[in-house]
């Protein structure tokens, strides 16, 4: 008897993945389950082969009816009650994944500061920036813990956004994320399309 999985993959969808994987030359392939921005509005649910080896240590392993699926350890509380599904179509078929957790924010005492981040930035600073038509989204956090920053809308091409960055966004962050040393910003201002204050 098998755990039960995190993940309900219809009966389907496992037909489709175990033709799929049957296909590969490699002996002991699974696949890898991940959600790349999770907890925010652009999260994504991605999957992609995984040979023997090729796994990361916090990733979780689930086995299905002849395969198996590594879930990254770090998504797995985004992909609960998570479901991918297969249907056929005239094109052939399409597999679906829809994951209802994916989007929400998580800031429980073991979130990491990338959560963390995305939290403040949804739930408290986008609201605002809204405003003015604007929004900000994290790309990366450096091995020293700045935050890389990209503005979007209204904010784009701004000739108040250092304002906004020094005095709104970074002050906000460092005051919610105590470990966050710094922000940055990589957002090409020269575009000034919907710039709120040209």
């Amino acid at each position: 008897m098998m755990a039960e999985q995190l993940i309900n993959i219809t009966e389907t969808a496992q037909d489709y993945l175990r033709d799929l994987l049957g296909k590969q030359d490699q002996g002991d392939i699974g696949v890898r389950i991940f959600v790349e921005r999770p907890g925010t509005p652009h999260a994504e649910c991605c999957m992609a082969y995984c040979p023997d080896g090729e796994q990361e240590d916090s990733d979780v392993r689930y086995d299905y009816e002849g395969f198996h699926a590594w879930v990254e350890g770090k998504s797995v509380r985004y992909l609960e009650d998570a479901v991918i599904d297969y249907k056929k179509d005239s094109m052939g078929g399409q597999l679906t994944f829809r994951a209802p957790k994916s989007r929400v924010p998580d800031i429980s005492e073991d979130a990491s500061i990338e959560e963390k981040i995305n939290y403040v930035l949804y739930a408290e600073i986008n609201p605002n920036l809204a405003a003015h038509g604007g929004s900000v989204q994290l790309l990366e956090l450096t091995e020293d813990n700045v935050a890389v920053l990209e503005f979007g809308g209204g904010c784009q091409g701004c000739s108040v956004v250092d304002v906004t960055l020094r005095d709104g966004v970074e002050k906000t962050l460092k005051e919610r994320v105590p470990d966050l040393t710094g922000v940055r910003d990589k957002t090409d201002h020269s575009v000034t399309d919907n710039a709120y204050y040209s």
